[in-house]
């Protein structure tokens, strides 16, 4: 049996293997997020984010990073998390149901100069897969941060961050690493 040591550096190695192995055609999908997202910020657009469990930490933690600050003071740009509303998420749950706790607060918060980003590391949860749906019906710019295939979200959004891993860790693990990525380059470019 491997030792501690040993465990810890076979997956501090799979964490970076599976960051390296982006391919260039990923890498500028990411790049083509952050110029939409700052195209989005700059023409009076926001940025809405969204996910379950991990991923809607990952929402909450990325649309933190654009309304307050992530390396450069500037203002505030706009961005939200639909998983940061307990009020709206359970009065959702039970008068609707848990697969529309996203899609009935797109209905109500989203406009076509937005952009709504889905983390979902299947690509697969219905309430994620729906609110994307009605993203697509307020006809706002669709981005789904996945894993490998992109489950069902892979045919539905403007732009696929699909991760080259099967494993829900590696994938929330460069979920954030490409969030980093992408709202440096946003504060940047939308604020230039």
């Amino acid at each position: 049996m491997p030792s501690h040591a040993e465990e810890i550096r076979r997956q501090l190695e799979e964490s970076c293997r599976v960051k390296q192995s982006f391919s260039p055609e990923l890498i500028a999908r990411i790049a083509a997020f952050a110029e939409k997202s700052a195209a989005a910020l700059r023409a009076g657009g926001k940025l809405v984010f969204f996910g379950n469990g991990g991923s809607a930490a990952d929402a909450q933690h990325l649309a933190a990073e654009l309304v307050v600050r992530l390396r450069t003071d500037r203002r505030g740009l706009a961005a939200l998390a639909l998983t940061a509303n307990p009020s709206v998420l359970t009065a959702a749950g039970n008068d609707y149901g848990f697969e529309h706790i996203f899609s009935r607060q797109v209905e109500s918060l989203l406009a076509p100069a937005d952009v709504l980003v889905a983390l979902s590391t299947s690509g697969a949860s219905p309430n994620v897969v729906r609110a994307v749906q009605a993203g697509r019906a307020r006809g706002a710019c669709l981005v789904a941060f996945t894993g490998e295939t992109g489950g069902a979200l892979a045919g539905q959004v403007d732009l696929l961050l699909n991760v080259p891993s099967r494993d829900p860790q590696r994938i929330q693990e460069a979920h954030l690493t490409i969030g980093h990525i992408a709202c440096a380059l946003i504060e940047q470019l939308a604020t230039a």
